[in-house]
């Protein structure tokens, strides 16, 4: 079985958060993975990445994050979350969901964020279809997902990229919201945990996001990570 492939936004600020959300990943998966941060700076140095810096960019790879597919050689299933992840459940659970009908897999979220500002400082933008890209299951060989080429990638608007104007409205498959769980907005399980929470607001990483849901839990995998570290 060839490992299933996770691209992950990476951002210089948040690389503990990175490392975590890798790490819990890992952890709980029973098949074989391949995680991959997206560093845009490796991609302009590449001279793949070409846009200009959008000041309501709240991340770093708020636009790289669709060469998810391009990265993927437009071959077979890719999946894409953001850096601010922690995951409980086996990603293996996220196969069920591939049909070769969708373009694109995702939790359709309806959040209105209630904050205006989030994470260090960043504003909060509020736009239709908000969160569905924080993570994205990709048929990558999909005649939809193939327009997502570098001109594309560079040139189009936020709209068109993060309201997933390049598939039909058809082929974009639903993925339970557990897979997806924004802390803060999604009330939590009555049993359990979700499968991975989304800590979109701002996650313990942060001094001043401490009293955040699963806090503990995340601080305790930052601990396992860290113990491993090879000073």
């Amino acid at each position: 079985m060839a490992p299933l492939r996770v691209y992950i936004g990476w951002d210089s600020r948040e690389d503990l958060a990175f490392q975590v959300a890798r790490q819990s990943l890992l952890r709980h998966a029973s098949i074989p993975v391949d995680v991959i941060p997206i560093k845009v700076n490796e991609l302009i140095e590449m001279g793949v990445y070409t846009r200009e810096k959008d000041p309501l960019a709240s991340t770093e790879f708020t636009y790289s994050r669709f060469f998810t597919p391009m990265l993927a050689g437009f071959d077979g299933w890719a999946i894409f979350c953001d850096c601010d992840f922690l995951f409980f459940d086996d990603v293996k659970n996220l196969l069920q969901y591939q049909d070769p009908n969708y373009a694109v897999c995702c939790v359709k979220h309806d959040y209105t964020p209630k904050d205006s500002i989030k994470m260090d400082g960043q504003v909060q933008t509020n736009y239709p279809r908000k969160n569905w890209s924080s993570m994205m299951m990709f048929n990558c060989n999909h005649r939809s997902v193939k327009k997502l080429t570098e001109n594309i990638v560079n040139n189009e608007t936020g709209a068109y990229l993060h309201r997933m104007e390049w598939a039909k409205d058809s082929e974009i498959g639903s993925i339970p919201t557990r897979w997806n769980w924004l802390e803060g907005w999604n009330a939590k399980p009555d049993d359990g945990y979700p499968s991975a929470v989304h800590y979109t607001r701002g996650g313990p990483w942060f001094e001043n996001w401490q009293s955040v849901d699963y806090a503990t839990e995340w601080h305790s995998e930052a601990r396992k990570y860290k113990s491993s570290v090879v000073p």
